[in-house]
């Protein structure tokens, strides 16, 4: 692997960390707002 090919696996390695957090974020999101429909209606 060239330092090229490093860099750039490391820059998507990073890019896939911020998007899990933000994916979960938003199913975390979901379902607290799922949660409080269910009960308000």
């Amino acid at each position: 692997m060239t330092v090229p090919d490093a860099k750039r696996l490391k820059a998507l390695e990073d890019e896939n960390g911020k998007l899990k957090r933000l994916l979960a974020d938003t199913m975390l999101e979901m379902s607290a707002m799922r949660e409080l429909l269910a009960k308000k209606w």
